[in-house]
């Protein structure tokens, strides 16, 4: 079980508003890419996210462009998972291929504020909050190597080398 402190956001956020698409080929590094953010839902995101902090949103979070800036932007701030009522299907996938969690849980998000702190058990598959116990789903065990290892190329370079 670990404990995360959660920012928490609305329904149909987009990967527009998750990394504005005028910085899509501008910026480089990760800790570019990092500092912008959400700067567009949430001007305070950037500077105040710490490692380890987790996204609690509503439905269909990462909607829009199919831009992988919107998962690497969160992953580069030390977010290592999402959850949220859905998914875009392209956001979900973009985010197993980063190596960040996609965690689908309905009824989290309107129970939350932002700062409020989630216990997580990826292996029980359990969310506990203000005393409350929600389940999650479990990864396929394909989806949970590609997790472990960082995302999709980082696994595929372990198993094959670098291409």
């Amino acid at each position: 079980m670990t404990i995360h402190r959660c920012w928490v956001y609305g329904d149909h956020i987009n990967t527009d508003v998750i990394f504005p698409g005028k910085y899509t080929y501008t910026l480089k590094t990760p800790e570019e890419i990092a500092a912008h953010a959400l700067e567009d839902l949430d001007p305070t995101f950037a500077a105040q996210v710490q490692p380890g902090d987790v996204i609690v949103a509503g439905k269909n979070w990462g909607c829009g462009s199919s831009r992988e800036q919107a998962v690497t932007a969160l992953r580069y701030a030390g977010v290592p998972m999402i959850i949220a009522a859905s998914f875009s299907r392209i956001y979900f996938r973009n985010c197993i291929n980063q190596g960040v969690l996609p965690i689908v849980c309905p009824e989290l998000n309107v129970l939350l504020q932002t700062g409020d702190m989630l216990e997580i058990d990826t292996d029980s598959g359990q969310i506990a909050v203000h005393g409350q116990r929600f389940s999650i789903p479990k990864l396929s065990p394909s989806v949970q190597a590609i997790l472990d290892a960082g995302g999709l190329v980082p696994m595929l370079q372990k198993r094959f080398g670098k291409v």
